[in-house]
């Protein structure tokens, strides 16, 4: 995708008077004196009147959707099962080889460059914004100016964070890789593909396709390329493993967070899921037992460190790790995580959603995420075959529409 580039004009001082386009009728006028107000800030940074006016031209008001879900926060309460199944399924392990197929040559030049997994790429973008299919969903996006003014202006908890990012978000705009109009991400600014912060992007983007443009928005190369560049350039060791899941012999939980060299974890009892050797015997790898000691264990080598560099969450980097293997075609968990009694594991979850949809009460997709639209179609479900309508789904329940 070509786009012009920009002509500025530098700011003749800090204190210029920004000039800002007519606004519209219902304007918040104490947030467009912040705006205002900012402007010098911006401008000891670098940022000229063209840039800033281009950037808030249409911006009247705070964005309101951006406040509330700021303010909505829930705790993450999400077993690790729950989590993982929503991430690692048949469905994002079927989108990811087939975005492998397609983009095939742009991941092996990728791999090549910058010594990154490619099946690691594809399990982040799948993580990041699921292959990219939240960037055609309006409801989740935001013009990200607008988003990072509103929570600096109106946010005291994320002002700090928001002024940084706004800045950083401005020099993108001033640097012509992105028209202003195209720049949005989440409420809280990551953009594009694989979801950069504006001062991660500044560090990390990666003009891949050669047009001149570093575009995470609309340019898949550029993307992945960006996301292969922070790995790449956080200690990614190439040709290596991210961990490998392993059974934790009788009484081996207590050593949960050691590291050791995988050939002293072997000497202690430690041995891979599915029956092979480790590769290498003199790497170090740290016991992470995401479910306790009751669940299956992982030895964690320095890859599963530099993937928490994009996400810090343990359970966003052995996702990462689970999906990136499971999409190269190497198998899936050996081990069952210690579900409750009769909670579905994700064979059961899409069987259940399936089971529903020929049945005419789910429309959705079929991907083992059970979010509001399912949920209604198990309380509709519940209702009719008489069980407690709690629309959560349930053995109990997947056993009723087996038997019909």
């Amino acid at each position: 995708m070509t786009r012009d580039r920009f002509r500025f004009i530098p700011a003749l001082a800090v204190s210029i008077m920004v000039a800002f386009m007519p606004l519209q009728a219902k304007a918040d006028a104490n947030f467009r004196n912040w705006i205002r107000n900012f402007y010098p800030v911006a401008a000891a940074k670098g940022i000229t009147a063209t840039t800033y006016n281009r950037a808030f031209a249409k911006v009247s008001e705070p964005d309101p959707e951006v406040l509330q879900k700021a303010a909505y926060q829930p705790e993450f309460k999400s077993n690790v099962w729950d989590y993982m199944d929503s991430r690692v399924n048949p469905y994002t392990v079927k989108i990811g080889r087939e975005m492998l197929a397609k983009h095939g040559r742009t991941l092996a030049a990728l791999e090549k460059h910058f010594g990154v997994d490619k099946h690691i790429l594809l399990a982040i973008w799948s993580m990041e914004s699921n292959y990219g299919a939240i960037l055609n969903k309006d409801d989740r996006l935001h013009y990200v100016p607008q988003a990072l003014a509103t929570l600096a202006y109106a946010d005291p908890k994320r002002a700090g964070f928001a002024k940084k990012q706004l800045i950083a978000a401005l020099q993108i705009i001033q640097n012509g890789d992105v028209a202003p109009k195209d720049m949005t991400g989440s409420w809280a600014g990551a953009m594009g593909h694989t979801q950069f912060i504006p001062t991660s992007y500044l560090l990390y983007a990666v003009d891949a396709d050669g047009n001149g443009h570093k575009d995470i928005w609309n340019s898949i190369p550029d993307a992945l390329a960006t996301s292969a560049n922070l790995l790449a350039k956080n200690g990614w060791q190439s040709g290596e493993t991210w961990g490998y899941e392993t059974v934790v012999p009788a009484g081996g939980g207590h050593y949960a967070g050691k590291t050791l060299t995988l050939a002293q974890w072997q000497k202690l009892g430690f041995v891979r899921a599915n029956g092979k050797a480790f590769r290498n015997p003199g790497q170090r790898a740290q016991l992470k037992l995401l479910a306790g000691a009751n669940g299956p264990g992982f030895l964690m080598t320095s890859n599963f460190f530099t993937i928490k560099k994009y996400n810090a969450a343990d359970t966003y980097a052995l996702a990462v790790g689970l999906l990136a293997d499971e999409i190269a075609g190497y198998g899936g968990m050996q081990q069952k995580w210690p579900r409750p009694s009769g909670t579905l594991d994700i064979k059961e979850k899409f069987e259940l959603q399936t089971r529903m949809k020929a049945l005419g009460y789910y429309s959705g997709e079929v991907d083992g995420n059970f979010g509001s639209g399912s949920k209604a179609a198990i309380a509709a479900i519940q209702k009719r075959v008489g069980l407690p309508q709690d629309g959560e789904p349930s053995k109990t329940l997947l056993d009723v529409l087996r038997r019909h």
